[in-house]
């Protein structure tokens, strides 16, 4: 990671404030991607107040056990009381878009364990209204021209993402051109299609705090839950 880039410094900056969230002497659950990354490099300071982790993906695990932090299987666990994430996207009542890297079904699964979702992320990400980030959706191969015409007929243009399949074995596909107005009904929906392993809208799981990076510092936005 380019320590010299605005954003990278951004990104560890609110990485490294999550860490006032981390429950002494419990297990957190850690997500994934490039903001996530700053967060376990912050995390491994205090390891031996932690009694280990649960990942969302195998690179995260990977990096938490390269900083010599226990990863614990989620059939292992049954709550957690912090779940630290990024977000590709996140609106003024902490639905997001997630799935930038790939990983949004177990994000999901890790999420449903923890009592807190905190959302860390540069302030690019919030939004007023989400869709302008491409929306990932996990599918069965089977399923992919079915489902890649039923966003169309809402005004979607899905797309495979070419070479990528999920840690679960799955093809993404990326969908332009929505304006998720209400990130809730659509999850609702998408997730009734037939062969959509997941869609990368997290309204349900939404976050209840918000950790933005700025220029001016971390600023912290807390949502109602739904």
């Amino acid at each position: 990671m380019n320590q010299d880039n605005p954003q990278e410094k951004l990104k560890a900056l609110v990485g490294r404030a999550a860490l006032e969230f981390v429950v002494p002497g419990a297990l957190v659950g850690v997500g994934t991607g490039s903001t996530v990354n700053h967060f376990i490099d912050a995390l491994a300071a205090m390891k031996q107040q932690i009694r280990g982790a649960v990942s969302s993906s195998k690179a995260s695990t990977e990096r938490l056990q390269r900083h010599g932090i226990t990863v614990f299987d989620t059939t292992e666990v049954q709550s957690l009381p912090v779940y630290v994430d990024g977000a590709d996207e996140i609106d003024g009542s902490g639905c997001m878009i997630k799935g930038g890297g790939a990983a949004l079904t177990r994000e999901k699964i890790v999420a449903d364990l923890a009592e807190r979702f905190i959302c860390i992320a540069d302030v690019s990400k919030r939004v007023e209204v989400l869709g302008a980030f491409a929306l990932p959706v996990e599918v069965i191969p089977m399923a992919v021209p079915q489902v890649v015409r039923r966003f169309a007929a809402l005004g979607g243009v899905a797309t495979l993402r070419a070479g990528v399949l999920t840690d679960n074995g799955h093809p993404l596909l990326d969908v332009r051109g929505l304006r998720i107005s209400d990130p809730m009904a659509m999850e609702t929906e998408v997730n009734q299609w037939p062969g959509v392993v997941t869609v990368g809208i997290f309204a349900r799981h939404r976050a209840q705090v918000c950790l933005l990076g700025t220029t001016s510092g971390v600023q912290r936005l807390d949502f109602l839950r739904p």
